[in-house]
């Protein structure tokens, strides 16, 4: 059984916190929220989290500070989210103990990607494999094998099978595909997704194999046997 990884969402904006607890949720990870920075840490002591997402923009104590605070106390992952996209203020997120930042409008997509690699920079040793029927896929090496047979897939197609694997048996829309995958300031092909798929599908079912990935007419694709 896969442990679902802990995040500790904190922003004073609740449409902000609300958009990244449900993307979140969707993608797999154990959400907890915090308005603020006592609040925030607070919550770090009791949840524990393996990874927290910060603004540095709040009243009372800004995250700066919290994350100065996180960093005397556990080495945890903090990635800063800023609106502020100059060197400074890069810099003294940084400082304060910070792993990486994103400024403020940004790409789900890349968030899920920066969390991702955060997680394995801070967790090397641990390794998480996903499994369905006779599909594997280790998200800490990107190897994928179906039955004794590894399969090489470009970094998109991995994503895109890593998405289904957390996401057994669920109906995944065009639209929230398109948003995880590419985000929502994609401007290449309309038909991406059906690209994607077909190339997906023609490695998966290699060698006469099932087919795993099946269409939903007119609103998207599940992974079921």
């Amino acid at each position: 059984m896969v442990t679902m990884m802990r995040i500790l969402v904190v922003d004073d904006d609740p449409e902000i916190v609300s958009f990244l607890k449900r993307g979140l949720i969707y993608d797999g990870y154990a959400v907890e929220t915090a308005n603020d920075g006592a609040g925030a840490l607070a919550k770090a002591r009791e949840a524990e989290p393996d990874l927290v997402i910060l603004d540095i923009m709040m009243p009372g104590i800004d995250g700066i500070e919290v994350s100065r605070r996180l960093r005397q106390a556990s080495d945890v992952p903090i990635l800063m989210l800023t609106a502020k996209g100059t060197v400074a203020d890069r810099v003294a997120g940084l400082d304060s103990g910070a792993d990486d930042y994103l400024v403020k409008p940004f790409a789900f997509n890349e968030l899920l990607a920066r969390i991702r690699a955060l997680l394995r920079r801070h967790q090397p040793k641990e390794r998480e494999v996903l499994r369905f029927s006779d599909l594997s896929v280790n998200t800490a090496t990107r190897e994928v094998s179906r039955g004794n047979e590894v399969i090489d897939l470009t970094p998109q197609e991995y994503e895109l099978l890593e998405l289904f694997m957390r996401n057994p048996r669920r109906v995944l829309r065009r639209d929230v595909i398109h948003e995880r995958i590419w985000g929502y300031d994609f401007e290449g092909e309309s038909n991406i997704i059906e690209v994607y798929i077909s190339y997906l599908r023609s490695r998966l079912e290699a060698s006469g194999r099932p087919r795993l990935i099946h269409t939903i007419r007119s609103v998207g694709y599940v992974l079921k046997e």
